[in-house]
């Protein structure tokens, strides 16, 4: 059986793209896929990086193109009344709803789609509290514990090499955004290309030139 780590953030509308697209992708396999809610935010600080919708252009495309996606997916997705927007509250909500703070597949689902659909304020409090009651957590979302679980998955998310999301962990490789998908499909199949040099060798490529920050 495959164990797959699946690294999200709710804001992150490829996320959501990949989540939907993710059980097509593994049909036919066998596999366990661990749902770990990250601070896409965090990541970008630590690698001192800019999110994609705080580039001007950038942030037009990001919205048109995963409009496009969704539509080319058959998956019904709407932008939100506002983005960015702070996500914690729903990532807390997600962790809080397992004692292990593992999210089961429905309640991701629920949180991904209080954001993308419907085009709403996802920071909504009535909205935020009205979910909550749908999902009944199994604990405070905002309790101390919860929030440790929340600062832990982003550590470990960047410990283990992870940059951006969604990002997904599968048997020791990392395949990063929804574009990955056919690759992570071909790797769990076992293609012999994932062994070779053209992909072993891509760490060790040397840099030709280094920008000043």
């Amino acid at each position: 059986m495959h164990q797959l780590t699946f690294y999200f953030d709710v804001i992150s509308p490829y996320a959501y793209l990949a989540f939907d697209q993710l059980p097509r992708t593994l049909q036919g396999l066998s596999y366990q896929v661990v749902y770990k809610p990250v601070l896409f935010g965090g990541l970008l600080k630590h690698h001192g990086q800019l999110g994609p919708v705080e580039v001007a252009g950038k942030r037009e495309w990001t919205y048109r193109q995963s409009l496009w996606l969704a539509r080319q997916q058959g998956l019904d997705l709407q932008m939100p009344a506002a983005h960015p927007f702070n996500p914690l509250p729903l990532l807390r909500l997600a962790i809080a709803c397992d004692p292990n703070g593992h999210p089961n597949r429905h309640v991701c689902e629920s949180v991904f789609k209080h954001v993308w659909c419907g085009g709403l304020d996802p920071s909504d409090s009535q909205r935020l509290e009205a979910l909550a009651r749908t999902l009944q957590p199994a604990r405070s979302p905002d309790a101390d514990e919860v929030k440790e679980t929340l600062r832990h998955n982003t550590e470990q998310a960047i410990a283990d090499g992870v940059f951006g999301v969604p990002s997904i962990q599968a048997d020791g490789e990392m395949f990063w955004g929804l574009d990955a998908l056919p690759m992570l499909r071909e790797f769990l199949d076992g293609n012999d290309w994932y062994r070779s040099p053209a992909w072993t060798s891509a760490v060790n490529l040397p840099a030709g030139i280094q920008r000043k920050r």
